[in-house]
């Protein structure tokens, strides 16, 4: 996982910060130091997930990450 753009995660605190992974290209929302939610994520194929609060619970991607998962994605984002 390699960041795109040149501010970190604690630089950002709160905004945006997009990563790319296997060709994965997905952007999460920090707040306050907090993954909050998967702004959007763009596949290999083109395929596209974009975040809209209208939506229900459950569509969020980050979401369905499990306790220690989220964790763990928020530790790697903050080392970058």
């Amino acid at each position: 996982m390699r960041r795109i753009g040149e501010h970190s995660w604690g630089d950002i605190y709160c905004g945006l910060m997009t990563v790319e992974t296997d060709g994965w290209v997905i952007t999460f929302y920090n707040d306050c130091d907090t993954l909050d939610y998967c702004d959007s994520c763009h596949n290999p194929e083109g395929r596209a997930y974009t975040f809209d609060s209208s939506k229900r619970f459950g569509t969020d991607p980050v979401e369905l990450l499990r306790t220690w998962e989220h964790r763990e994605l928020e530790r790697l984002l903050s080392s970058m």
